[in-house]
């Protein structure tokens, strides 16, 4: 499996599950609960001389500080830009009634990583008929050219 790094991201071998802390690094993004949301650059940690976070708008702008625990931080997701087919076979799970492709995501850090397209018996005969139009396009347009 393709490896994805992003600042954005907890340290490896944290879990990061429902309720625990975000402890973001200086220079990550992080985005606070405790003011509905908005993300900061982290600018300054919790040391001796600090008791909190301290976060600044990305574009630059007032500074704000964040709990010390981490408790009302959050990270901030890499936006993914597109998802590729990979060149393996779709396998479908009679016993699940699902089909899966493999896929590669791509994310706009220039990051990618892969993972399973898991798809309805509806939406395979949807993306069916939808392929089969796309490829009757491209035929068309294939004779045309000649």
């Amino acid at each position: 499996m393709a490896e994805r790094t992003s600042k954005q991201l907890p340290a490896q071998n944290k879990d990061l599950t429902a309720g625990t802390p975000f402890h973001p690094r200086l220079g990550d993004l992080a985005l606070d609960l405790a003011k509905e949301g908005k993300i900061g650059v982290v600018v300054a940690l919790p040391s001796d001389d600090s008791a909190s976070y301290q976060l600044r708008p990305p574009g630059g702008g007032v500074d704000w500080r964040a709990r010390s625990d981490g408790a009302t931080l959050r990270p901030v997701p890499v936006p993914v830009t597109h998802v590729t087919p990979m060149r393996r076979d779709a396998v479908y799970d009679h016993r699940a009634q699902q089909a899966a492709l493999a896929v590669t995501v791509h994310y706009e850090d220039g990051g990618s990583c892969e993972a399973l397209l898991v798809l309805t018996p509806a939406q395979v005969e949807l993306y069916h008929t939808q392929l089969e139009r796309l490829l009757g396009a491209r035929q068309s347009a294939q004779e045309r050219r000649r």
